[in-house]
């Protein structure tokens, strides 16, 4: 059995607060693209955000396989929050 990682939503890119062209009111997940027991490799889109104005891919960090996923599709999300859990060998 392999380590069990988290997986968290980076931080917002700053300009994101300072000048608000690319997010417009709550960020929030469009789709969740994984399911548990899937495999993924380094750089897989797991989820993909609404800002408001754009949609953005939010990759995994890890290859692996995925344990659990933390995040339903039209749920708010924010920064740090977990995303899913995958087990890497």
């Amino acid at each position: 059995m392999g380590k069990i990682l988290e997986v968290r939503m980076p931080k917002y890119p700053e300009c994101w607060d300072s000048c608000g062209n690319c997010r417009t009111g709550e960020v929030f997940v469009q789709s969740v693209l994984v399911c548990a027991g899937e495999t993924v490799k380094f750089d897989d889109t797991l989820i993909v955000l609404e800002t408001g104005k754009v949609a953005l891919d939010i990759p995994c960090p890890h290859s692996g396989t995925v344990v659990e996923m933390k995040v339903d599709e039209g749920e708010p999300i924010d920064q740090g929050e977990l995303i899913a859990l995958v087990e890497v060998d």
